[in-house]
Order: structure tokens, then C-alpha cells, then sequence
């Protein structure tokens, strides 16, 4: 069973170069990872036998973070819908990052302070929003399943019409 061990062999660059010296891969469908790997090889070959380094990781966190993560505590936050094709508009917790943010910096308030006025600030804010009207993009299933009502003669041939 040779495809169980096809990653002890060697490495994927030593595997590449054999196929090409022996004619079994065209030098025109190379990878294109191929001659970067050649010319910048990495300073530890990649093998799968390789013990892996005691390296401590290290912990990551932003004071983002920890103030994204009490807004998401909030009981009474507002529910967002997010529109990915919206690249100008910002998330309302990045809003409340940044209104947490500027109250932080006056230091009038305490922390639990900073976060209830921050948060009544953005509902505040996205109360004086106009209403964003998403477009709707239902399929024709989904249509017909929101259209069909209980106890009615819906045929399965009906709703996966195209």
C-alpha cells in the first residue's frame, strides 16, 4: 500500500524534482511554488519525522480583545445582521470599541461605567441610523417552503421546480 506512506518517501520539492528529471511531469505544469522553493529553500527541510520544536507560544491578545469581549457579555445589545459586501460600514462592536475607547481616555469613569455609557452611546447611534434595507436574494425553494402553509397540498415535484 504505497499511498499510505507517500509522505515518508520525502519531501514534496524532492518528489517534484524526480517526477521532472524523469520525464513523468512536463517542466510547463510545474507548480508555481517550485522554483520560489528552489531559489529560498527553508532552513529546516520539511519532513514529517522531524521532532517539533519546544517552543513556547506565546499569548496573543489586543486590548480589542478584551473590550470586544465585554461587549459581548451585554445582555442588551443590539442583534447586527453584517453586510460582507459593505466594505466602508463598521461592525457595531468596533463601533463600541472605539466609543469605549474615547470615554477610556477622559478617565472620569470607572470601567463598569465606561462600558454602560458606551454601550447606551451606540444604541443611541444606531437608533438615529436610517433602516438599511438588505436586498433580498431567496432562491425559489426557499420561496416555495416560506410560501407553503400547513395543511396544504404542496408537492415535493413543486418545490424543486426550477
Amino acid at each position: 500500500m504505497a499511498s499510505s506512506r507517500l509522505e515518508k518517501i520525502g519531501t514534496i520539492y524532492s518528489r517534484v524534482t524526480g517526477l521532472l528529471r524523469s520525464g513523468a511531469m512536463k517542466p510547463e505544469n510545474k507548480p508555481i511554488w517550485y522554483e520560489l522553493y528552489a531559489a529560498f529553500p527553508p532552513s529546516l527541510e520539511p519532513r514529517y519525522d522531524r521532532p517539533v520544536p519546544k517552543i513556547p507560544i506565546r499569548e496573543l491578545s489586543y486590548d480589542e480583545d478584551l473590550i470586544r469581549a465585554k461587549y459581548e457579555k451585554l445582555e442588551d445589545k443590539v442583534p447586527e445582521v453584517i453586510d460582507m459586501s459593505d466594505n466602508n460600514s463598521k461592525t457595531y462592536s468596533a463601533e463600541f470599541v472605539d466609543i469605549y475607547t474615547e470615554l477610556s481616555k477622559q478617565g472620569a469613569l470607572d470601567d463598569e461605567k465606561v462600558v454602560e455609557v458606551a454601550n447606551s452611546m451606540l444604541q443611541e447611534k444606531i437608533k438615529s441610523r436610517p433602516k438599511k434595507e438588505f436586498p433580498r436574494r431567496a432562491s425559489n425553494l426557499v420561496e416555495n417552503f416560506a410560501g407553503a402553509k400547513e395543511g396544504s397540498s404542496l408537492k415535493v415535484e413543486d418545490v424543486f421546480k426550477a
